[in-house]
């Protein structure tokens, strides 16, 4: 009977310290106001859902009240870390959808049951959509067109180190899916780049920290599309800019790891370049802003990260490039290796369609009126997967 009763009253003061624990963190989430945005994560965080009965009916409001709890938790940022030691401890593969790969490395999983057929069959019909608009573009403006259209899918980390990843780790085979595309449209518009990421996969091709690849994987990528387009690579000498590099898959497991190093590839003979973002005529000299090397998202130095539209225009052309203009449509991907293609263009125009919602149509009939513009679609396929969706 007393025994019963010890263990009753350490019950009840365990209760006690949970609710107290439990109603302190309550109390502090509630005097935290909402965060718009995690720069340690690199995203915007979700907002308080809007109540409507309708949305409460059709189940959408507490999904997205769910969502809103998790990212505006207090003390989001140590949460992650403890989850993460948590599951290493377990024993578990991965972490929040990153690999802890056999090097110490990071790197993100995209599983084969992640991809949706449906979404996957819908980006090809865009895709050759597009290319069918090319082919019948020389009839609309009624000249003899001389453009080029290029399509770039850039495979991720993870179809690439495949030997680093755990034993038995799966991963969507992206090689299949860029296949696909060859076959869905003509394979002359399709630049394959993963047997020369392969290749040099012993090299610093994509960030430890982070989803993108490195200055030297687009350089990599830049060689293939100058082959493609019979075009002589520029030379360039590299600087580091940055030794302190955490990503985004280090914001998913907050583990302690080796930060990246960031290059810069420069062309030995410097050009006045003017980028003006955003439709905006005010312009800046640079393709780089060193002010992101201060803040969480340094790959943000390229391009000054990600904007709607961005023109670039090179003063005092060389004769190769004098009169010629591409358009990128792109992400994040193809803010790393534009810097080289302005070697070779007067004009540059970028469109990420994740932040333009007007005609694509459109808008490439407004820049090409001649139909001697090239075009590069440059995404990594889970991305190109995930979000390539025009109006």
């Amino acid at each position: 009977m007393k025994a019963n009763k010890k263990i009753s009253k350490k019950a009840i003061v365990r209760l006690i310290i949970l609710g107290g624990l439990l109603l302190g963190l309550a109390i502090a989430d509630i005097c935290t106001p909402d965060r718009l945005f995690s720069a340690y994560e690199n995203r915007v965080l979700a907002s308080k859902p809007k109540f409507s009965i309708k949305t409460l009916l059709n189940g959408s409001y507490t999904e997205e009240y769910e969502t809103y709890v998790t990212d505006q938790f207090v003390a989001r940022d140590n949460w992650i870390f403890i989850k993460t030691v948590t599951d290493l401890a377990l024993g578990k593969k991965e972490v929040n959808g990153v690999y802890l790969a056999k090097d110490g490395t990071l790197i993100e999983k995209h599983a084969s049951g992640d991809i949706d057929a449906k979404t996957v069959e819908k980006r090809l019909l865009l895709l050759k959509k597009l290319t069918d608009w090319w082919e019948n573009r020389a009839a609309d403006v009624q000249t003899d067109k001389n453009g080029t259209l290029q399509i770039m899918l850039v495979p991720t980390a993870d179809n690439i180190y495949t030997d680093k990843l755990p034993g038995n780790a799966p991963y969507y085979s992206q090689t299949e899916f860029i296949g696909a595309v060859s076959k869905t449209i003509d394979d002359k518009y399709v630049i394959n780049i993963t047997d020369t990421l392969i290749s040099h996969k012993s090299e610093y091709i994509y960030y430890g920290t982070d989803h993108h690849w490195t200055t030297l994987g687009a350089y990599y990528g830049y060689l293939e599309w100058a082959e493609k387009m019979s075009m002589t690579p520029v030379s360039y000498n590299t600087s580091v800019v940055s030794e302190n590099f955490f990503g985004t898959l280090h914001s998913k497991t907050n583990l302690v790891v080796k930060p990246d190093t960031i290059e810069a590839y420069k062309p030995e003979q410097n050009a006045d370049i003017k980028v003006y973002y955003d439709f905006s005529e005010e312009y800046k000299d640079s393709l780089y802003e060193d002010k992101h090397l201060e803040t969480k998202n340094q790959y943000g130095y390229f391009l000054d990260d990600n904007h709607s539209f961005v023109r670039i225009e090179r003063e005092n052309p060389s004769p190769e490039s004098e009169g010629k203009s591409l358009f990128v449509i792109k992400d994040s991907y193809a803010n790393c290796l534009i810097p080289f293609l302005t070697e070779h263009y007067e004009t540059i125009y970028v469109l990420d369609l994740r932040y333009y919602k007007g005609s694509l149509f459109s808008m490439l009939e407004t820049y090409d009126t001649e139909g001697n513009m090239d075009i590069l679609v440059l995404y990594n396929v889970i991305h190109f997967i995930e979000e390539f969706q025009y109006y």
